[in-house]
């Protein structure tokens, strides 16, 4: 177990960035979320792109195991949020002092310094993945809208095939202006948009699945799932399969940067407790209905992008208007994974360089029919540079399937298993050797087998597809 550091043995900056953001007293922070408001922004980071791969990732599991283990995911994510819902205030749960805006801040504070460190690389590299992932699956959806209507105009044999690179690239202009939002904490419409988007696309989704079994007279598939070439074929597609369910339910990374927009009464971790609960079973319950459903509907032959597969052709106007939602949602998903990145990196830079106008100056811009907006070239020049980045990773890698089974095996065990279990341990002065310690243990233990299990198969997923 990881041994707990005094908060006095932290470095000074650690000090700096959790007393400065924690007071409640912080006066340029107005926290006026609702549990509704949360709730938004849990289900537009939840339902994404990763909904869409859980019918390929049923089909690789066939009718037992794929069902099961969203259940199982599902469990574990409730659990393991509630945990983090308490570390928000440190040293005690409601009544501490100290707020911790950022899973980071919660590990410093709980676990100290080194454990900072290694979370924030953890942390950083999951908002970025999820910023290549929603590039990536936002094109595809751009892409669908230009296949669907190709072939309702040549017929289904038609050769409609475009490529990603200019979708990808168009996705990045957008969020070159999205970027420029200042934080999390100006969100709230952007969520809620997105969030209602999320549920547009899946529930068309969940109908087309519906109604194409209904038309077929008959579930497809087996106990089995897919029938590969070899076993270690099957191997490989199973991991990958588990890589992508984990990889829908990780919102962890967001959790506490969600909870600082709550305001009180009640307390902060009770609303988020609630939100997070129910925005897990929501998105749980559509998850199983899309995979379900998918895989019923296509067996063998579950598309990889449920939406973008080209299992459903008509009605085209209908998979054209689910994609259009799904690049509207992906436009504010992909906000709510890079804020928090984005509010690390400029209060460090900002700590560095305290009397520059560079970094702390803001201008008053206004535009034509645009109402006037503040400007930072800190915020310009970073945020740009950070949104060219993910979009020229999805251009090298723009491989659905492959790129979201490897996100979710490589966070699934420090995100969500590691770091909230050893916080616990320390926030409740559990004592080694106790019974709920070993079985902590045993379940941390557990998780990791099967993280290296899913993150193996799913890196060799990637590599095989870019040498192909």
């Amino acid at each position: 177990m990881v041994e707990f550091e005094d908060k006095d043995n932290l470095s000074d900056a650690l000090l700096r960035d959790v007393e400065s953001s924690s007071s409640d007293s912080h006066a340029s922070v107005k926290r006026t979320g609702t549990v509704w408001t949360a709730i938004a922004h849990i289900i537009t980071g939840v339902i994404g792109s990763g909904v869409l791969s859980l019918a390929w990732s049923v089909a690789q599991l066939g009718w037992i195991a794929g069902p099961l283990s969203m259940v199982v995911f599902a469990i574990i994510t409730i659990i393991s949020s509630n945990i983090l819902c308490d570390c928000y205030r440190y040293p005690h749960p409601e009544v501490g002092h100290i707020r911790n805006k950022s899973y980071a801040e919660a590990v410093g504070s709980y676990l100290g310094k080194k454990c900072m460190w290694v979370i924030g690389i953890f942390l950083h590299e999951s908002y970025f993945g999820f910023g290549i992932a929603y590039t990536i699956t936002s094109a595809v959806s751009m892409r669908a809208i230009l296949k669907s209507n190709c072939y309702h105009k040549e017929g289904h044999d038609a050769p409609c095939e475009y490529g990603d690179s200019l979708f990808i690239l168009l996705f990045g202009a957008v969020q070159l202006v999205f970027s420029q939002i200042p934080d999390f904490h100006n969100m709230e419409a952007l969520s809620i948009i997105a969030a209602v988007m999320s549920f547009a696309y899946t529930f068309i989704g969940l109908g087309l699945g519906v109604a194409n079994v209904i038309g077929n007279g008959h579930f497809k598939g087996d106990i089995h799932g897919v029938t590969a070439s070899s076993a270690i074929q099957k191997l490989w597609l199973s991991s990958q399969a588990f890589g992508d369910i984990a990889f829908s339910y990780n919102y962890n990374i967001i959790l506490l940067n969600i909870q600082d927009t709550l305001k009180g009464p009640p307390e902060e971790n009770k609303t988020m407790k609630r939100a997070s609960s129910t925005a897990i079973l929501i998105t749980s319950f559509f998850f199983l209905c899309c995979g379900c459903f998918g895989y019923a509907a296509f067996g063998d032959e579950a598309p990889g992008n449920l939406l973008t597969g080209f299992g459903f052709y008509e009605p085209y106007w209908l998979v054209d208007l689910a994609n259009v939602c799904i690049v509207l949602h992906l436009v504010g998903g992909y906000q709510i994974y890079s804020q928090p990145l984005f509010a690390a990196a400029e209060a460090e830079v900002g700590r560095k360089y305290p009397d520059s106008g560079f970094v702390h100056k803001e201008y008053t811009v206004k535009l034509p029919l645009v109402p006037c907006f503040k400007l930072n070239l800190l915020r310009l020049c970073f945020r740009s540079v950070y949104v060219a980045a993910t979009t020229g990773l999805a251009l090298l890698f723009p491989y659905f399937n492959q790129v979201l089974g490897v996100l979710g095996a490589l966070n699934f065990w420090p995100l969500v298993i590691y770091f909230p279990v050893e916080m616990y341990l320390v926030q409740n002065k559990v004592r080694a050797w106790t019974g709920i310690w070993i079985l902590l243990q045993a379940f941390k233990i557990f998780c990791l087998l099967c993280t290296i299990f899913t993150f193996i198969g799913s890196v060799e997923g990637l590599i095989s597809n870019k040498l192909e």
